[in-house]
């Protein structure tokens, strides 16, 4: 069925540092250029500004009528995003009026380090943020920078977007901005939707398997299902595991994998296509996520599509809801946990049965027309209104509330016995 045409069609610049084409493209990615799909099924124009990379040229279309500009490398693609518009606004770039037209509303992407616009765009902005990367930064860079990168994610960039609306895919995203000063009723959620998961007759292993589907990154802890395989190695010797995906951590996992003496039980596949996705999860007794944050866990649902249940961490942001604890999914409380929770689903055929049908129906509730939808709406209504103004509201925002203790202080989520280890107070208070 086709969606309804936009009323008055409007160009939305979408900023986001990687697309769905970079080998280090994740969930956030995909979200961005479903979400930029379903704006151009309903008539609008959308275009996204991201990095280079090999695996792409500086300038397509997507199959799904997305125009895609790349410029600037990983660190610089904030620099060129704004150049890129400001040289648009004097006519010149791809951004200008005679080559693809002026966006009318910009929607900046902000994985920990947001792209600023509204410190420079004349037309209204929408910030989009997937989780909150508290406890992220110290996993990834040196005390130095990890404050650097928390003071701006946690003080500059809320005053920056003092008066822009939010949007964020899960409630718990939502109530961690609120920690930051950000007034929940200026945040929208609009949930991920679950891609298509339609695979033919999959039979699952006959010796129980686990995977594990994702950017091979420290933050995505999977030493932990390296662990899990280890602990419950001797109990169920036809035992495997399955890491899905690529990133600079493979060759650190496969070193652990080594010292565990898991290498024959374990299996790295690198980059996977959407097929072979879909295919591992559906042969796997049990999806794992581990990972130490998720502003939704798109793979929860993925695997939740094709009937796999997926043990997830408690307190890691929007896992809980894309698995409803005990009903379609398990979340551990620390690292112990996760392998006693493994253990059950592996161990008990009914309840791992009756766990994947629930996660299918759970997973159907979650479309991206829906969701395109909803967020072709907030497009029109921040459209609609003068630049530099909140979405939905008359007048300027407030500047950000004083941030609670909950920010002033570490609050931690890093389960225990966790791989990645406690995050500092020192890196989280600027």
């Amino acid at each position: 069925m086709d969606a309804p045409a936009a009323a008055t069609t409007r160009h939305v610049l979408f900023l986001n540092w990687r697309d769905t084409r970079n080998p280090e493209g994740g969930g956030s990615e995909v979200y961005v250029e479903r979400i930029a799909g379903e704006l151009v099924r309903r008539g609008h124009r959308a275009t996204l500004f991201c990095a280079t990379h090999p695996a792409g040229p500086g300038e397509e279309t997507t199959p799904d009528g997305v125009r895609v500009l790349r410029r600037g490398g990983r660190h610089t693609v904030y620099l060129r995003a704004a150049l890129a518009y400001l040289a648009g606004a004097l006519g010149f770039g791809p951004l200008s009026r005679r080559h693809g037209g002026r966006p009318d509303l910009i929607v900046d992407v902000g994985n920990g380090l947001p792209f600023l616009s509204a410190l420079y765009a004349r037309r209204p902005v929408i910030a989009l943020v997937h989780h909150v990367h508290r406890e992220q930064w110290p996993v990834v860079l040196g005390p130095g920078l990890a404050r650097f990168g928390w003071w701006v994610e946690s003080w500059l960039a809320p005053r920056v977007y003092r008066r822009c609306r939010y949007v964020t895919v899960s409630a718990a995203t939502r109530d961690e901005l609120a920690t930051l000063g950000i007034d929940p009723a200026r945040v929208d959620i609009v949930h991920n939707g679950t891609p298509d998961m339609t695979v033919g007759p999959v039979p699952r292993s006959a010796e129980p398997s686990l995977v594990v589907l994702g950017r091979l990154v420290p933050h995505k802890q999977v030493e932990v299902a390296l662990g899990t395989l280890a602990a419950l190695g001797d109990e169920l010797p036809g035992l495997t595991l399955t890491v899905a995906g690529q990133g600079w951590w493979e060759a650190q996992l496969r070193h652990t994998t080594a010292e565990l003496g898991l290498t024959d039980r374990v299996r790295f596949t690198g980059f996977v296509s959407d097929a072979d996705k879909r295919h591992l999860l559906a042969s796997a007794w049990v999806a794992l996520t581990p990972s130490l944050k998720e502003g939704w866990g798109l793979t929860i649902v993925e695997a939740g599509a094709v009937g796999t249940p997926t043990v997830a961490f408690r307190g890691a942001g929007g896992v809980e809801e894309s698995l409803v604890d005990g009903e379609t999914g398990l979340l551990a409380e620390d690292v112990d946990d996760f392998v006693a929770k493994v253990r059950r689903l592996l161990t008990d055929d009914d309840y791992r049965a009756t766990m994947g049908a629930a996660a299918r129906a759970h997973a159907a509730r979650f479309t991206w027309p829906v969701s395109g939808e909803k967020f072709a709406a907030l497009v029109t209504r921040a459209a609609n209104g003068p630049a530099g103004t909140p979405v939905g509201r008359s007048g300027p925002a407030d500047a950000p509330a004083e941030r609670s203790e909950q920010t002033e202080r570490s609050g931690s989520t890093v389960p225990a016995g966790s791989p990645v280890g406690q995050v500092e107070q020192s890196y989280l208070v600027p």
